[in-house]
């Protein structure tokens, strides 16, 4: 499993990761991050979210759940972290089998709504900028694509 680990130095290294893995996503496509606060989630979403060729500033939709990102795909970016019922249905389907890409943070809060097939993309804060990025991805298409990305 150590081959699915990559470190970055610098908050734009973060993003530049991101950005690659961005190329290989197609509609469809759930990622779920997960990480302590400032381990740098969002500043791997702004990262996706360039590759993805969104041109909005992007930051995390703590008050608001979900922020909607137009760009060569559309981009879901939601922080689960406030949801105050896992069980309650907000509609978390129509984004992850929608025409776009999705992003998680706090995944784990709402375990059972997650479709079956997803990359959770786990990032560690390792000391200054350095950060330790390791995939975990469930079904195949997702092995490809971690495997692609960290060649």
């Amino acid at each position: 499993m150590d081959r699915l680990r990559f470190s970055t130095k610098s908050a734009g290294q973060t993003q530049a990761f991101a950005e690659r893995l961005a190329e290989l996503l197609t509609p469809g496509d759930v990622l779920l991050l997960e990480g302590d606060l400032g381990a740098g989630k969002t500043t791997f979403t702004q990262g996706l979210a360039k590759g993805l060729g969104v041109s909005r500033n992007v930051n995390s939709p703590t008050f608001t759940i979900i922020k909607e990102y137009k760009g060569r795909l559309p981009l879901y970016h939601m922080d689960v972290y406030r949801v105050s019922d896992a069980e309650e249905d907000l509609g978390f389907d129509e984004y992850f089998y929608g025409n776009g890409v999705c992003v998680v943070e706090w995944a784990h809060l709402i375990e059972q709504q997650l479709p079956e097939h997803y990359l959770k993309v786990m990032i560690s804060h390792k000391g200054n900028d350095e950060r330790e990025i390791r995939l975990e991805p469930t079904g195949s298409r997702y092995v490809r694509i971690s495997e692609e990305l960290l060649r």
